[in-house]
């Protein structure tokens, strides 16, 4: 069974923790063992990431930018997989999305998490609250990653 992280940031409003639990409910219809973890809630330890096959990391746009949750996650990658040699990080398919107030400027700092693996699909962006159609991109969106990462 494929085992997947949807690692993302949600506080205030909660637009990017609706988003974050339909991909898992796509990664979970395609038959994928699926984690949460929300860095507002609590860092994410990346010594945990090696045993999933695959992640989902979604953020909201602040000042135009990634979550600072998800930067110190990229940053901690960085510093485990290159400084402390840390196996099983990399090359792993994952896949995007993010939420907005306005403008959606994140979407151009999304490259951040390319040293993650292979980007599956497009990142899926949505204007504040998500409606009924952008949750079925993100659920698709959570069923391709999961294909992708089968076989």
């Amino acid at each position: 069974m494929v085992k997947a992280l949807v690692l993302y940031h949600s506080q205030e409003f909660g637009n990017t923790g609706l988003m974050a639990e339909a991909v898992a409910e796509g990664l979970r219809s395609a038959g994928c063992d699926v984690d949460l973890w929300n860095t507002d809630e609590g860092r994410y330890d990346v010594t945990e990431f090696p045993p999933y096959d695959c992640v989902a990391i979604g953020t909201p746009d602040y000042y135009s930018y990634v979550a600072g949750g998800l930067k110190t996650f990229m940053d901690d990658f960085y510093v485990h997989e290159v400084r402390k040699g840390l196996k099983g990080l990399s090359g792993k398919p994952y896949a995007l999305f993010y939420s907005h107030g306005g403008g959606g400027r994140v979407k151009d700092t999304l490259g951040v998490f390319k040293r993650v693996g292979t980007l599956i699909g497009e990142p899926v962006g949505c204007y504040k609250k998500p409606d009924e159609a952008t949750l079925r991109k993100l659920r698709a969106l959570g069923e391709e990653l999961a294909k992708a990462t089968a076989g």
